[in-house]
């Protein structure tokens, strides 16, 4: 006895529809998605500027042979460096995350949605050369702009109610599905090369989340956005040429993404695509430390300074309670040995620790030098996390998206300080007021590690204001950044 399967082709499946058609036809209305996209931007190359001072991200970049430069194609911020549009999604992809200090976005997945600019910039920025040796007029960042936002609001929107953690999917998948989506949008795909550019990127084979934790964690996670951003730029050429998509690559019974991948589940949508992430972006702008400890990290600060003021020490501490949601539970608890940097920036006793050691966490402090004060270890031993319900509720509330963190400090005299509350980090939106100078502080800092004075006074007229910004040539953008 036999089963009978249709072979028919079925309709592509709605997700892969709906993508498509925001990205082809929706019109973005919001001021503030727009003001916010281009702070987005300055503070997201500036990451990547920042991350070119390390050895251990600079190894990566450049072309896949050496030597080679590619007439009309993209340039690397901070760099020499000109590259085909796939290898130069990967360089810049691959410094924007490497000092996990670039946007964040937390919901039932998380992620950084900025990691799509390695896709966005490099295509954007190889077209306009092109479309320049042409004759033709190149793109402007506007275009740029939109792109970010429709990538941010891709990424956010699948992430809100769907997690891939929780499968053991790494949240890069994500990074891959909106960088094709709207990468196919600037190479002018159809709408049917599109939804098949789109269903490539889910046909694909998907990053596991096993760097992200121990015992394996490690600096894969530090490219692994890169990855996923080439990888998309590369799916949406494909499509270009004409090549088949698959309709039904979710939910074909068995062999489609639901089945294999995603436990038989179907996506769960909270909300239309429009402009919602990027209007509420987290910014990391004082610690570059995972975004669910980001609040502790500012209570951590906070207590330092108290300690200081009646002349005590870590030390002198017997005991310390970290409150938290259970997100943070779940990714940064973490006890017993940290063996390189990805480890320490995901462990959120270290990220306490640190800074009332020290009274700082900068990138550097995830390094050896640093991690082998054995003050850090002993204060980790005495740190206890525990969930509030109420932190996780207030996490996951459409209309708070707060990422809280308490602690309270125990010394060994008795002393017990009143408990340090933080609910919203500087880089939410409920502090834009307060965050986006400390925001525009760090991206001229950042500035002056790789560009000397004149070049930075160039770079900061021609980005800081949005007008200006939003009216240059992509690759006149791109040719400012060059050292």
């Amino acid at each position: 006895m036999s089963t009978y399967i249709s072979n028919e082709r079925p309709q592509p499946d709605k997700v892969l529809v709906d993508i498509a058609d925001y990205v082809l036809n929706y019109e973005i209305n919001s001021d503030l998605a727009w003001k916010t996209a281009h702070y987005c931007l300055l503070d997201t190359i500036g990451c990547g500027l920042e991350a070119l001072t390390y050895p251990a991200c600079t190894k990566m970049l450049g072309p896949v042979v050496k030597g080679t430069v590619v007439p009309h194609g993209a340039k690397v911020p901070g760099t020499q460096f000109q590259l085909d549009p796939i290898q130069a999604a990967f360089n810049i992809g691959t410094i924007v995350r490497w000092l996990d200090f670039n946007d964040t976005w937390l919901a039932a997945e998380w992620g950084h949605p900025s990691d799509n600019l390695g896709g966005i910039l490099a295509t954007a920025d190889w077209l306009s050369r092109g479309y320049l040796a042409e004759g033709k007029a190149p793109l402007k960042m506007k275009q740029v702009l939109e792109a970010m936002i429709m990538a941010h609001e891709i990424q956010g929107v699948l992430a809100l109610e769907n997690s891939f953690n929780k499968v053991g999917l790494d949240h890069v998948i994500l990074v891959k599905v909106a960088s094709t989506a709207v990468v196919g949008k600037l190479i002018g795909l159809s709408r049917e090369e599109l939804i098949n550019a789109i269903s490539l990127a889910f046909v694909d084979g998907q990053s596991l989340r096993t760097y992200r934790h121990a015992p394996n964690t490690g600096s894969r996670k530090s490219w692994a956005a890169g990855d996923a951003t080439a990888r998309a730029v590369r799916l949406a050429l494909i499509a270009q040429t004409g090549e088949m998509g698959y309709p039904s690559v979710l939910t074909a019974k068995t062999w489609g993404f639901y089945d294999v991948s995603f436990k038989g589940n179907e996506f769960k949508f909270q909300r239309p695509y429009g402009s919602y992430v990027m209007e509420n972006i987290l910014f990391k702008i004082s610690f570059p430390a995972e975004f669910h400890a980001q609040t502790a990290v500012e209570a951590a600060m906070a207590l330092h300074t108290r300690l200081l003021s009646i002349g005590k020490t870590v030390n002198d501490i017997k005991k310390i309670t970290i409150r938290t949601h259970e997100a943070a539970i779940r990714i940064i608890d973490k006890k017993g040995p940290l063996n390189n940097p990805a480890d320490r920036d995901h462990c959120i006793q270290y990220m306490v620790a640190v800074p009332l050691v020290y009274g700082r966490l900068t990138a550097a402090d995830y390094e050896d030098a640093i991690a082998h004060d054995t003050r850090i270890d002993i204060l980790r031993d005495k740190m206890e996390c525990i969930e509030d319900p109420q932190f996780t509720k207030d996490y996951h509330d459409p209309e708070k998206r707060s990422i809280p963190n308490a602690l309270t400090v125990e010394l060994i005299d008795g002393t017990v300080f009143d408990e340090v509350v933080v609910e919203y980090p500087i880089g939410h939106k409920r502090r834009r007021e307060e965050g986006i100078p400390e925001l525009i502080r760090k991206y001229f800092i950042n500035l002056a590690r790789i560009f000397p004075e004149k070049q930075q006074k160039i770079l900061q007229a021609k980005t800081l204001d949005y007008e200006t910004l939003v009216n240059l040539n992509v690759h006149e953008f791109m040719d400012l950044f060059v050292i």
